[in-house]
């Protein structure tokens, strides 16, 4: 039986969709219409069984809120219906009423129903109402709460596959930039790599017109280089100084032959005059590029000495860049021995002479020292470079040094990698030109 009334204004009832559903079970007619009266000015929706087994079937197909039960029931009591309403609708509130001093049973069924509250008959109307109000109004809050962590749960989940999803999202765009940039650094490197052998055939313009200076520029770099090595300079350092040594002479583009020849000792007036302008050319010409504004400094200075009587600022000491102290000491010792400097040409052992006498003077000496020294033991490459000939070269390898003609002019740069087309080419020259000396092949390219 269903018992529905409008709401009444003066209530409190929860905040709810609709007003709450109660079910009162009593074998008692009266006691079920004292209830109804009671409860109807409230607003609730009520519902009545005179049975345990038929306060069951109103649960099963109605959404209840709150059951009062009497405990004295025939067949079945009000502890075992409450016990049996806990097991298949626990989320439904339980108030138990009874007529009789009986603790025990009390004591069951609160046990067994796990009741929110008993109350004694003959009830008081008002403590009966407010225990229906805090009942359905706890019911509400463990059901919010329920709600809420169901909620949260979800929220979680979802910031969970949110977070997964942005983690994975992460991982692909970090893997995407590490792939673009090991691409970038591939191809920074072979711009490197070109840059250097550009360079490398640029200087090799001046070797190609023959004489005393065919391969000196190259020399004069790696001894640059493997000196700023000895002296602790870093990497950029020193690919600075060795491209100044590639390029120290390009200012004498322009010499005519015979100038281009000459040795300096026998240089005078015009002639001598314009030799030492050589070095501000080169600066000029490498100005507009940028990264090579050391460098064009470097070929500026590297003609000045050490106690103050070099050109073309005369410039003393330390004032003087380190890379042109260095650049100044490898450019003479090689030119001592293919003649640039004097008419005669110096062995090594008279050029290295030369060196040490002029050592604190025209030198600075601890430039003076460090390349003896650094040429006084092979260097880390040539120790470990593979020696091949060009019958036996093989796709695949890499130059550990530069490979030049018979005349001194740059066929192939160091690191450059050997194909099938080119070592074919390098076989037909030396079919053609005569036998070349054996190639230096990198060691984790052989």
């Amino acid at each position: 039986m269903t018992d529905s009334t409008a709401p009444n204004p003066g209530a409190s009832l929860p905040a709810t969709d609709r007003p709450p559903s109660l079910l009162l079970v009593d074998d008692e007619a009266s006691i079920l219409s004292s209830l109804r009266r009671l409860l109807r000015p409230s607003g609730y929706r009520v519902h009545t069984a005179e049975s345990g087994a038929a306060g069951l079937e109103v649960l099963a197909r109605e959404d209840i809120d709150l059951i009062i039960s009497d405990m004295r029931m025939p067949e079945m009591d009000g502890a075992r219906f409450l016990e049996e309403a806990r097991k298949r609708w626990p989320q439904v509130s339980r108030i138990l009423l009874t007529g009789h001093s009986d603790v025990t049973s009390t004591i069951a069924a609160i046990n067994r129903g796990e009741i929110y509250r008993y109350i004694a008959k003959p009830w008081d109307d008002n403590d009966l109402l407010l225990t229906i109000r805090d009942a359905l109004e706890r019911s509400r809050l463990k059901a919010e709460n329920i709600r809420l962590l169901a909620l949260t749960q979800t929220q979680n989940d979802e910031l969970w596959r949110l977070n997964t999803d942005l983690e994975q999202r992460v991982r692909e765009r970090t893997a995407e930039i590490q792939d673009v940039n090991s691409l970038l650094s591939v191809a920074n490197q072979q711009l490197k790599q070109n840059f250097i052998v550009s360079v490398k055939m640029f200087s090799g313009l001046i070797e190609m017109r023959g004489g005393a200076v065919a391969g000196h520029s190259r020399r004069v770099a790696d001894l640059a280089r493997r000196t700023a090595e000895k002296m602790g300079m870093d990497g950029r350092e020193q690919q600075d100084i060795f491209l100044a040594g590639l390029l120290h002479d390009i200012g004498k583009i322009g010499f005519a032959d015979e100038l281009l020849t000459k040795p300096v000792s026998r240089m005078a007036g015009e002639e001598l005059s314009r030799y030492r302008k050589h070095a501000l050319a080169g600066e000029q010409a490498l100005m507009p590029l940028d990264q090579l504004k050391d460098v064009a400094l470097t070929i500026r200075l590297h003609h000045e000495r050490f106690d103050g009587e070099g050109w073309p600022e005369k410039r003393q000491g330390l004032s003087i860049p380190l890379a042109a102290r260095i650049l100044a000491v490898a450019n003479d010792y090689d030119g001592l021995q293919c003649g640039i400097l004097y008419d005669k040409r110096l062995s090594e052992s008279e050029a290295k002479g030369m060196l040490v006498k002029a050592r604190g003077k025209r030198y600075d000496a601890s430039v003076v020292d460090a390349f003896l020294d650094m040429l006084g033991g092979a260097s880390h490459e040539s120790q470990h470079d593979i020696l091949v000939t060009a019958a036996e070269l093989r796709p695949g390898m890499a130059l550990a040094r530069d490979l030049a003609g018979r005349d001194g002019a740059l066929l192939l740069a160091a690191d450059y990698l050997l194909d099938a087309v080119v070592i074919r080419q390098i076989q037909e020259y030396a079919r053609r030109e005569g036998p070349i000396p054996p190639l230096h092949i990198r060691p984790d390219r052989k």
